[in-house]
C-alpha cells in the first residue's frame, strides 16, 4: 500500500471524484479531499491510497502535472506526518 498526496485541487472535487480519478490507474484502497474544519470547505489537497507501488507510480505518472477537475495538480509520494510543538 502506498499513500499519495494530491495538491492544488478543485474546491469542487469530492473524496469520490478524486478516488474515481485515481482508479482509472489502479486499485484505490481510500480517498480523501482534506477539509477545513471551520467553514467545511476543501482546502485544496488530499491523499489517495493505492494497493500497491506500481500503481501508485502510475498515478504519479499520469496525473502529476495535469489537469483534475479543471486545475492542474500535483501527485506525489506522501510524506509522514510530521510532530508538531
Amino acid at each position: 500500500m502506498k499513500k499519495l498526496f494530491i495538491g492544488g485541487l478543485n474546491f469542487k472535487t469530492t473524496d469520490q471524484t478524486l478516488g474515481e480519478a485515481f482508479a482509472k490507474v489502479g486499485k484505490v484502497l481510500s480517498s480523501v479531499v482534506i477539509m477545513d474544519r471551520m467553514t467545511q470547505r476543501s482546502k485544496g489537497f488530499g491523499f489517495v491510497e493505492m494497493e500497491n507501488d506500481d500503481e501508485a507510480q502510475a498515478a504519479i505518472d499520469m496525473y502529476n502535472g495535469q489537469e483534475l477537475d479543471g486545475r492542474q495538480v500535483v501527485v506525489n509520494e506522501a510524506r509522514p506526518l510530521e510532530k508538531r510543538f
